[in-house]
C-alpha cells in the first residue's frame, strides 16, 4: 500500500514541524499552539482513518512515530533556547523548558533507538511497540509543551504550574527510561534463537 490518506496527514503533520519552530522563534505564542494542536488532532486523525478504513501499512507505522518524534523534539528544542540569540535577537521566552531536560529527553530517545537497533541485530525482531511508561511520558510531554505555549501567549509567567510540569516530565523521562531498558532485556530474552 502506498501514500494513503492516513499517510498523507501524517506527511503534513511533519510538515507543520517548520512552521512551528518560525512561529515560536517569531514570538508568536498562540500560533505556536495552534499548529501544536493541529498535528495533534492530525496525529489522532490519521490513527482514526488507519484502522477505519484498513488503511494500515509499514510505511505509516514508520513514519507516525517519526513524525510525532520530530514535533516533540523541535518543540523541547525551541523552548529551551536562551533569549536573544544572534539568529533571533528580538525572540524571548516568558516561560521555557530546561535545556539540560531537553537534552536528557533527546538522549533517552537515541538510547532507546540504539537498543532497539542492538536488539534487532542480535534478535531479528522488528516490532517494538511502546511501552506504557513511553506513553505516559509522551502525553506528560505534550501537557507541559502546551502549558508553556499557553503561559507565554497569555504574557504570564508561571512560578508553579510550569516548573511542577517540568520536574514531573524529568521524572517520567528518567523512569520511562530505565522501564524500556528492562523491557528490551526481557524481549531480548524471550526472542526465538532461529533470529539470532
Amino acid at each position: 500500500m502506498g501514500f494513503t490518506i492516513a499517510n498523507l496527514l501524517t506527511i503534513a503533520r511533519m510538515v507543520l514541524v517548520p512552521a512551528f519552530i518560525i512561529f515560536v522563534v517569531s514570538n508568536r505564542p498562540a500560533w505556536a499552539l495552534a499548529v501544536f494542536a493541529t498535528a495533534g488532532i492530525s496525529d489522532a486523525l490519521d490513527g482514526f482513518v488507519a484502522r477505519r478504513f484498513g488503511q494500515g501499512s509499514s510505511l505509516g507505522a514508520f513514519l507516525d512515530p517519526l513524525a510525532d518524534k520530530l514535533l516533540m523534539i523541535a518543540a523541547l528544542v525551541v523552548l529551551s533556547l536562551p533569549d536573544h540569540p544572534a539568529s533571533f535577537p528580538d525572540f524571548i521566552l516568558v516561560n521555557r523548558f530546561p535545556i539540560l531536560l531537553t537534552i536528557l529527553t533527546i538522549s533517552r530517545d537515541v538510547l532507546i533507538v540504539l537498543i532497539a537497533l542492538v536488539i534487532h541485530l542480535a534478535t531479528g525482531l522488528t516490532r517494538f511497540p511502546p511501552t506504557l511508561f513511553g506513553k505516559i511520558t509522551t502525553v506528560i510531554q505534550v501537557m507541559t509543551v502546551c502549558t508553556i505555549l499557553l503561559y507565554n501567549m497569555l504574557g504570564i509567567r508561571s512560578t508553579a504550574v510550569v516548573p511542577g510540569l517540568n520536574r514531573l516530565t524529568l521524572a517520567a523521562t528518567v523512569l520511562s527510561g530505565f522501564h524500556y531498558i528492562v523491557h528490551a532485556a526481557r524481549l531480548a530474552g524471550s526472542a526465538p534463537d532461529e533470529g539470532r
